[in-house]
């Protein structure tokens, strides 16, 4: 690995990994009661007692992001999942068959990729209606057009490979070439763009629970918490400032990795 790319790799590494540490203390044990509200505290400025300071209704803006961290990483987890999950299964299937399976699957999914992934969601959320549950089986499905479209290019360039026809003289029923001998070279593509997609998926949960179509107040996500912001921000400032700094931590940490793993 180049010296540049070690350095994005290490970077991007370590800001990850203080954005976990951060969902697992969400998960865990907050200083303060995320949802408690204190009349005497509301506006509270930066402190030893309140590092993030706190909101409007006086709750601790730093336990609120712990707990808001781990929220839009579970949603974006299982978006991801949604996605390169039956993604993978699609691309694979269409790929190594081909024919009017293939044409029929790649129309339909050509046609869903020419929407974006946002609003996409708004027309499921619009048919199922908004929660967090919701919004991530809405963006589940609207990632799952390019993971397939992926998974497929990759697929098409590996079956007619040497290997694989030697493998299906031997008689090797389709199941086992899918499963022991493409599925494993698909790894690296897939790892990266698992990756990539979890930072898509990061930046969607805050815009969509941002319109507030994702998780419901009071429970606190990046998304939501900037969104019950932008009334004060300009008299009070760090309701927004800080979950504003971690989604950018974040979206920068899989960045870095994005552009480094599988290159």
């Amino acid at each position: 690995m180049e010296r540049s790319k070690k350095v994005k790799f290490i970077t991007g590494l370590v800001i990850t990994a203080v954005v976990l540490i951060m969902a697992v203390w969400g998960m865990i044990k907050t200083p303060y009661d995320p949802y408690t509200m204190d009349t005497s505290a509301k506006f509270a400025g930066v402190s030893f007692r309140h590092v993030f300071g706190c909101d409007q209704f006086g709750r601790d803006i730093f336990s609120r992001v712990l707990v808001g961290v781990r929220e839009t990483m579970f949603i974006s987890a299982c978006v991801v999942f949604i996605g390169a999950f039956l993604g993978t299964v699609i691309g694979t299937v269409t790929g190594y068959f081909g024919g009017w399976l293939d044409e029929f699957l790649m129309r339909i999914n050509d046609a869903l990729l020419a929407f974006p992934s946002v609003l996409l969601a708004l027309v499921v959320i619009g048919l199922f209606g908004s929660g967090k549950y919701q919004l991530i089986v809405a963006l589940g499905i609207a990632f799952i057009p390019s993971f397939a479209r992926i998974v497929r290019g990759e697929v098409l360039k590996i079956r007619n490979l040497d290997y694989i026809n030697a493998v299906k003289l031997y008689g090797a029923s389709n199941f086992r070439i899918l499963v022991v001998h493409i599925l494993p070279n698909l790894k690296t593509v897939l790892l990266s763009s698992i990756i990539i997609g979890f930072n898509n998926a990061v930046l969607a949960e805050a815009g969509m629970s941002y319109l507030g179509m994702g998780v419901a107040p009071p429970n606190p996500s990046l998304g939501r918490m900037l969104s019950e912001a932008q009334t004060y921000i300009f008299s009070s400032p760090l309701a927004a400032v800080f979950p504003g700094i971690v989604i950018a931590f974040m979206i920068l940490g899989f960045s870095l990795l994005g552009d480094t793993v599988g290159k």
